[in-house]
C-alpha cells in the first residue's frame, strides 16, 4: 500500500523568508479581515433571521403583537452582539493562537502548529455554529413568550440561518487564512490532508446554497399547511422573500465553494503553462490542506524533478556532447559498438612535467582551463565533441555519433585553428595536434552500472602518436594522409606533405602533413 505523499517544506527556514516582525504584521493583518468578514456574514445573518421572525414567515401575530415580538427579538439581539458574539470571537480566538504563535515568534511551526492553521476554518464553523444554536435557544424562547406558536418556526429559521452563516464564516476564514496556511506548509511537510476534499467541499456548497434555503421553504409550507391561518398573500411573500434570500445566499456560497476547489487548480494549470514553456523554475504557492494540496505539492515535485533532470542532462551533454548525450539517451544502457569512419584530432601540452612543478596548482588548473577553452570551442564550431580529457591532453571525434561525410576535413580545420588560436589566447603554453582518419569502433564500453561512450580504433592510436612527433616540429600539427586525402580537394589544399615517419608502435611509415 502506498503512503500518502507527503507536502514538502520549503527551501529555507523561516528566518530568512519571514522574521518574526513580518510574522506579527501579518498575523495582524489576517486578523482585522478575519474579523471583518465575519462580522459583516454574522451581521448580516442576524438581521435576515430577524427579518423573516418578524415580518416575513406565514402566521405572524397580530398588529399589537408585532411590536412586542419586534422589541424583544432586537433585546435579545442586541444581548447577542455585546455578550455571545464577543466570548464566540474569544473562543475562536484561543484556537486560532495556537496556530500562529509560531509566526509571530519568527520560528518554524510544528507539526501540531501546522494542523492547527490548516483546521482553523473547520474550528470557526464549530463556533459559528455553537453560536447560532445558542441564539435558536433563546429566541425561540423568547418569542415563545410572545405566542408559543412561534417557538418551532423561529428554531428552524434560526438554526436555519445559522447552518448558512456557518458556511459563509468556512468559506471566507479558508480564504483569509490562505497567506498563513501557504507560510506554513512552505516550511513543514504535511503526510495526510487536513481539510475536506474536492467531494465534501462540493457537497458542503450544495447543502449550504441548495439544501438549507429549500429545507426553509418545506418548513414553511409545513406551518403554513399545519395552521391553516396564513392568507395567499403572506404565502406569496413569504416564499418570493425566502427564494430571492436562497438564491442570492445560494449563488454566494456556491461561488466561494467553487473558488476554493477552483482557485488551486487553476494555479496548477498557470504552471503546468509555464513549465511547457520551458520554465522550469516554475513553482506554484501550496496553500490547501486538502488532497488539491498534496496535488499542488506533488506539481512542485515534479518541476523540482525535471528541472534537476535538465540540469545533470546538460551537465552530461557538456561532459560528453549532445550529439553524445542524445545518443546515450536513445540507447540506454546496451553496450558495444559498431564500426564507422572518423577523424580523430589529439592535442598534448608541451612540457606540462615543467610547469605542475613550476606553478602552484590553482595557477596551473587556471592556465588548462585557458587551454581547453580554446581546443572545445573550436572542436565544437566545427560539429566534434570531445571523447576525454586526460590530464593536460584533450581527443577529440568527428563523424560519431551522428555520420558526417566531411569529418575529415571538419577535424583539419579545427587543428589548424587551435594552432592558430593557441599563441594568441594562452601563449604561456605549447601543444603538440595530430589528426588521423580510418575506421573505428564507436560505442558503448564498460559495465552496464558503469560505462562510457567512447572510440577505439587504430585512427585514435595513430592520432596519439603524431601528437608525440608533431612537438619536434614547427609548427606542431601534424596529419595523416588519410586524413589530408578524406578532406577533399579544399581543405587538402591547405596542407603540404611532410615526408614520412615510422610512428611508435607501428610497422610502416605513415604519409605526414602540416599545414601550409
Amino acid at each position: 500500500m502506498r503512503t500518502p505523499r507527503p507536502i514538502p517544506a520549503g527551501p529555507e527556514p523561516l528566518p530568512e523568508r519571514l522574521g518574526a516582525p513580518d510574522g506579527a504584521r501579518l498575523v495582524r493583518r489576517i486578523r482585522h479581515q478575519l474579523f471583518a468578514a465575519l462580522a459583516a456574514a454574522n451581521l448580516i445573518g442576524a438581521a435576515i433571521v430577524i427579518a423573516c421572525i418578524t415580518w416575513v414567515l406565514p402566521g405572524t401575530p397580530d398588529a399589537e403583537f408585532t411590536g412586542q415580538l419586534a422589541v424583544a427579538n432586537a433585546l435579545l439581539g442586541g444581548a447577542f452582539l455585546l455578550v455571545v458574539i464577543p466570548l464566540g470571537v474569544l473562543w475562536g480566538e484561543a484556537w486560532l493562537r495556537s496556530g500562529r504563535r509560531w509566526l509571530q515568534e519568527g520560528r518554524e511551526p510544528t507539526e501540531r502548529e501546522v494542523t492547527a492553521v490548516l483546521r482553523s476554518p473547520g474550528r470557526l464553523f464549530l463556533v459559528h455554529a455553537t453560536t447560532w444554536f445558542a441564539a435558536a435557544v433563546a429566541f425561540s424562547l423568547a418569542n415563545a413568550i410572545v405566542d408559543v406558536e412561534l417557538l418551532p418556526r423561529v428554531a428552524f429559521t434560526v438554526v436555519l440561518g445559522g447552518l448558512t452563516t456557518s458556511g459563509f464564516a468556512y468559506l471566507l476564514s479558508e480564504r483569509i487564512l490562505r497567506p498563513l496556511a501557504s507560510a506554513a506548509l512552505s516550511m513543514h511537510t504535511v503526510v495526510k490532508p487536513k481539510l475536506p476534499g474536492v467531494v465534501a467541499r462540493t457537497l458542503l456548497g450544495w447543502m449550504l446554497g441548495n439544501g438549507v434555503p429549500f429545507t426553509g421553504l418545506a418548513i414553511t409550507a409545513i406551518f403554513a399547511l399545519a395552521q391553516q391561518d396564513a392568507t395567499a398573500t403572506e404565502l406569496a411573500v413569504t416564499m418570493l422573500v425566502l427564494s430571492c434570500t436562497g438564491l442570492l445566499v445560494g449563488w454566494w456560497i456556491t461561488v466561494l465553494g467553487a473558488r476554493a476547489v477552483a482557485d488551486p487548480v487553476s494555479s496548477l494549470r498557470h504552471g503546468i503553462a509555464r513549465l511547457a514553456d520551458g520554465d522550469l523554475q516554475t513553482r506554484i504557492e501550496v496553500y490547501d490542506g486538502s488532497v488539491l494540496g498534496l496535488l499542488q505539492a506533488g506539481f512542485n515535485d515534479m518541476a523540482a524533478g525535471l528541472e534537476e533532470r535538465e540540469h545533470l542532462r546538460d551537465l552530461y551533454g557538456r561532459q560528453v556532447g549532445d550529439a553524445v548525450a542524445a545518443d546515450a539517451l536513445s540507447r540506454g544502457v546496451e553496450l558495444g559498438g559498431e564500426e564507422c569512419e572518423v577523424a580523430v584530432l589529439f592535442v598534448d601540452v608541451v612540457g606540462s612535467t615543467a610547469i605542475a612543478s613550476t606553478r602552484p596548482p590553482e595557477e596551473v588548473v587556471t592556465l588548462l582551463n585557458r587551454f581547453f577553452a580554446v581546443v572545445v570551442d573550436e572542436v565544437h564550431q566545427r560539429g566534434g565533441w570531445i571523447n576525454k580529457f586526460q590530464g593536460d591532453a584533450a581527443l577529440a571525434v568527428f563523424g560519431t555519433p551522428a555520420t558526417d561525410d566531411d569529418a575529415a576535413a571538419r577535424a583539419l580545420a579545427a587543428a589548424r585553428a587551435i594552432a592558430r588560436r593557441l599563441p594568441e589566447d594562452v601563449g604561456e603554453l605549447a601543444a603538440g595536434i595530430g589528426v588521423a582518419f580510418g575506421t573505428a569502433v564507436a560505442g558503448q564500453v564498460g559495465h552496464e552500472n558503469r560505462f562510457e561512450f567512447t572510440v577505439i580504433g587504430d585512427p585514435v592510436n595513430e592520432a596519439s602518436r603524431l601528437t608525440e612527433l608533431a612537438k619536434t616540429y614547427q609548427p606542431m600539427v601534424l596529419a595523416s594522409s588519410n586524413a589530408v586525402h578524406a578532406a577533399g580537394p579544399f581543405e587538402g589544399s591547405l596542407w603540404r606533405s611532410a615526408g614520412s615517419a615510422e610512428l611508435r608502435g607501428r610497422s610502416r611509415a605513415t604519409q605526414l602533413f602540416q599545414p601550409v
